[in-house]
């Protein structure tokens, strides 16, 4: 059989990865360049962090913006580690209208996707992206003459959220010289070996996503990782070094328990700061992308809005 069309790995609906080494990406491969969005007046351009990995980001502002420095939005997009980008329609849209309502200045991370660049790939894009922030941005003017490094949130969904997770922890070991004002966990993509509160106990389906798992992790670890589940280190969870923590979930979402669950654990876990946990009744995982304009993306879209402008 031709090597190139010999399925080695089919990750639905995200990839499929061929003997070839070929990689066949479903969703997520549309991009869109940055500059003003006619529909909400906001103004986005990229920048290169790192031209040896090819990290980079697109930043984000209101245009006029107001006069006083506005807090720095640090996000992250989903797509199981292995799809969608900064860059894509989907995201774009999403920044330009958070920006738009909230006015602040926001980051979006293009971070290497495995299988290419399987895990901890991303978590280091993200990681020196974040030390780029707390750096000054290099001197770029977007950040240095708008953002307030004292009020920088990580947010994210889905595999993002998992991200803005885990890099947050990381500041314990490697502090930045930023303040991190709040952490916003969308749908996140947590899991573990054991079933929580009403996840599903098939043990098929159970080890399916243990395999995805290992997949983008290129079968260097197991479910059992801290990073994918965070109950493994709850002394991390009791030392988070934020303020205020939300976690929104779905009702039909895969993930939503793990989320119920890290809320409580967190509030638990003797953490000093303020949590928040929103659930959104009758909608799938990370439906406000799919259906932006639906009465509750826009609710869910008021609360991420509010969570940023807090102390504005």
């Amino acid at each position: 059989m031709d090597p190139d069309s010999e399925l080695v790995f089919d990750f639905p609906p995200f990839l499929r990865l061929y003997k070839s080494g070929r990689v066949h990406r479903l969703i997520g491969t549309d991009y869109v360049p940055a500059g003003v969005d006619p529909a909400t007046g906001v103004a986005s351009k990229d920048v290169l962090i790192d031209p040896r990995t090819g990290l980079s980001a697109r930043l984000y502002v209101c245009c006029p913006s107001a006069s006083t420095r506005r807090p720095i939005l640090f996000y992250l997009h989903g797509g199981a580690f292995v799809a969608e980008s900064a860059f894509s329609p989907t995201y774009h849209a999403f920044l330009n209208n958070v920006v738009a309502r909230a006015d602040v200045v926001a980051v979006s991370v293009e971070y290497r996707r495995a299988p290419e660049d399987p895990l901890p790939a991303a978590y280091d894009d993200a990681f020196a992206a974040l030390r780029w922030v707390a750096s000054g941005g290099g001197g770029e003017a977007w950040l240095a003459e708008r953002g307030d490094f004292d009020r920088v949130f990580l947010a994210g969904d889905s595999a993002g959220a998992n991200i803005a997770h885990n890099i947050l922890v990381r500041t314990l070991a490697e502090p930045l010289e930023i303040k991190i004002a709040g952490l916003a966990l969308i749908h996140t993509y947590f899991w573990g070996k054991e079933a929580v509160g009403a996840e599903p106990t098939d043990r098929a389906f159970r080890e399916w996503l243990e395999t995805t798992w290992g997949f983008v992790c290129g079968w260097s670890s197991g479910i059992e990782d801290p990073r994918v589940d965070p109950f493994r280190d709850e002394a991390a969870l009791r030392a988070l070094p934020c303020r205020r923590v939300l976690v929104s979930v779905t009702e039909k979402d895969l993930f939503r328990e793990r989320g119920k669950a890290y809320y409580e654990r967190l509030r638990a876990s003797g953490w000093e700061g303020e949590a928040e946990l929103v659930e959104t009744e009758g909608e799938e995982h990370v439906y406000f992308l799919s259906n932006p304009n639906c009465e509750k993306a826009s609710a869910e879209m008021a609360r991420l809005v509010a969570f940023f402008t807090h102390d504005s």
